[in-house]
């Protein structure tokens, strides 16, 4: 339904305050058009989610932006977050607990019945970004022994408790996984047939302990609904679907754009955010900016004696370290897209490494022609570089190569270094590649410039 129709009958029906018609017209609704209303009436939504199928009201809970789903939560009686928490996926429920103050948790984990309370501690026990904090407990499994006709029956009689059917997973005595199998593989096979019959062994899982990272690419890599879990001693212990991780994806895709801008990632939408916490995520980056930028001042300093002798040495600065600064900030993105997206790994880094010397020389050599060709127009029609034109020309070709090349292997060797460290890869932001090549980049063209034109202009 469109949203204006949607809230214009709404509208309608909180006016005529008919508390049964309310929920009939919510519960009539798609998830995803209940989340709208929300957005649109953040003074009801308490009421709109109270005011709904408690099954369907999780489902609209799960998808809403964590500050909305903690004003619910403040606001609903203790019976219907009781309701609430317990019906929504373990999953769901252990990402939203996981952003709570650990006072609140405690709270809220009282409301849950014993055996969700279990599931959810367990959960949480995980490292935060792990595949753990994201598997769901709920899954159908079998053994190598039963029949097809026992496996359709297990589905029928537990599937609507677990979050995807799709794929049936076979474990032995011991819990252990064997094998995973496609539901369609045991509607098409014979009844009497046995699950082992069915079995390649091509299984693919996760461990609880790798990286949310780790699932986000081995889904990418196959053709997958959902995975296996596992424990250090192959114990199938839950599963992860892909929505929950293109969920993560999204979110980490958001914190690399702010921490490649700049900016520490914001845990909250940007007009949501207070202004002290916005600027605790601002002021911490421009801070080591503006070091960079007194490092900048300090390398300008120690050659202040050579621009006082050619001060058309200055006339170039700025071209010269924007040339690097740009080219750093290019690599490092195109690397850091490229780890994202896991078509790099550290042991290409020498692959990276030759590509982009290449590459720096490439662009370094054009930038460089370009600069000469500025400068030989310019004494065409103005002698303000003498009879050392050359020698300057030469100066400011041999600079802007080598201060690309040195962009470059900065802009593509930091992000896999901070990696390697265990930091995120988008912390090497171009901000801070751009004032790091900046300074670097004034120590070449001077010493550069020092070289050729000593004896002639120095």
């Amino acid at each position: 339904m469109p949203l204006e129709q949607l809230t214009k009958e709404f509208d309608h029906l909180l006016q005529t305050g008919d508390t049964q018609e309310i929920r009939e017209f919510l519960d009539d609704q798609n998830i995803s058009d209940i989340a709208e209303l929300i957005d649109e009436y953040p003074e009801h939504e308490s009421k709109i989610i109270a005011g709904m199928a408690i099954h369907r009201a999780a489902g609209v809970f799960k998808i809403l932006d964590f500050p909305t789903q903690q004003r619910i939560i403040q606001t609903l009686p203790p019976s219907k977050t009781a309701e609430l928490l317990n019906d929504l996926p373990a999953d769901d429920r252990t990402s939203f607990l996981e952003e709570l103050p650990s006072d609140v948790v405690r709270e809220l984990i009282k409301l849950l019945d014993p055996d969700e309370r279990k599931i959810t501690l367990s959960l949480l026990g995980y490292p935060e970004n792990s595949v753990g904090r994201l598997m769901n407990p709920d899954y159908i499994y079998v053994y190598e022994n039963n029949t097809v006709t026992e496996v359709l029956e297990t589905i029928r009689r537990v599937g609507k408790n677990t979050e995807t059917i799709d794929v049936i997973y076979v474990i032995n005595e011991n819990g252990e996984l064997l094998d995973d199998i496609r539901i369609r593989e045991f509607i098409l096979a014979e009844p009497e047939n046995k699950v082992k019959e069915l079995m390649d062994g091509r299984v693919i899982a996760l461990n609880a302990f790798d990286d949310q990272e780790v699932a986000n690419e081995v889904f990418k890599m196959n053709n997958r609904v959902a995975l296996p879990v596992l424990s250090n001693t192959n114990k199938l212990l839950g599963i992860v679907t892909i929505d929950d991780v293109l969920w993560v994806t999204n979110e980490e895709f958001g914190e690399d754009m702010q921490m490649i801008g700049g900016t520490q990632a914001l845990e909250q939408p940007y007009l949501e955010i207070s202004l002290i916490d916005l600027y605790k995520k601002r002021v911490i980056w421009l801070f080591i900016l503006f070091i960079g930028g007194l490092m900048t001042i300090t390398a300008m300093h120690h050659f202040e004696e050579t621009i006082a002798r050619v001060a058309l040495l200055a006339s170039f600065i700025p071209i010269i370290i924007a040339s690097g600064g740009n080219s750093g900030s290019q690599a490092a993105t195109l690397i850091i897209q490229a780890m994202a997206l896991g078509e790099i790994s550290l042991k290409d880094w020498w692959r990276i490494m030759q590509r982009e010397i290449l590459s720096g020389l490439l662009l370094g050599v054009t930038l460089a022609l370009l600069g000469v060709v500025v400068i030989f127009i310019w004494h065409f029609f103005s002698d303000v570089f003498g009879e050392y034109y050359l020698s300057i020309a030469l100066t400011i070709g041999l600079s802007i190569i080598g201060v690309v090349l040195w962009g470059t292997i900065v802009g593509s060797m930091l992000p896999l270094i901070l990696k390697r460290l265990g930091a995120d890869p988008a912390a090497s932001s171009t901000p801070f590649v751009a004032t790091l090549v900046d300074v670097t980049g004034l120590l070449i063209y001077f010493s550069v410039s020092i070289l050729i034109l000593s004896g002639k202009l120095l």
